[in-house]
C-alpha cells in the first residue's frame, strides 16, 4: 500500500499544481483575482467549500490518527494540506502511517 499512497501524493501534487502554477504565472499572488475567480459561479463556490471542509476534516484525522498510533512529523501532511491541498495531505498521512505501522510489526517480531 505504501507505493499506491506514495504514487497519489505524487499525483497528488503534480495535478493541482500544473492548474495553479500557470495561473500564478498569468496573475502572481493576487489574491483579489484568486477571491473573485472562486466565487465567480456556484460550482466554484461549492468546489471550494467541499475543499475548505475536506481540509478541516483531514487535519482532524491527521492529529487524532496520528496522536493515537504514537507517529511524529504530524506536521509534515498538515502543512501539506495547506499549502497543495487534501489530494497531498491524505495520502502523504496514509503512507507515515503504513510506514509506522510496519516499523512496529518489524519490533513486535
Amino acid at each position: 500500500m505504501k507505493y499506491f499512497y506514495g504514487a497519489l501524493a505524487v499525483l497528488g501534487t503534480i495535478l493541482p499544481y500544473s492548474q495553479l502554477l500557470p495561473w500564478l504565472y498569468h496573475y502572481g499572488f493576487n489574491l483579489t483575482q484568486f477571491f473573485a475567480e472562486m466565487n465567480q459561479s456556484r460550482m466554484g463556490a461549492f468546489a471550494w467549500w467541499d475543499v475548505i471542509i475536506s481540509i478541516i476534516v483531514v487535519i482532524g484525522f491527521i492529529i487524532y490518527e496520528g496522536k493515537r498510533k504514537g507517529m511524529r512529523h504530524l506536521w509534515i501532511p498538515i502543512i501539506a494540506s495547506l499549502t497543495v491541498g487534501v489530494s497531498l495531505a491524505l495520502p502523504l498521512f496514509l503512507l507515515f502511517r503504513q510506514v509506522h505501522l510496519e516499523k512496529q510489526e518489524r519490533h513486535q517480531v
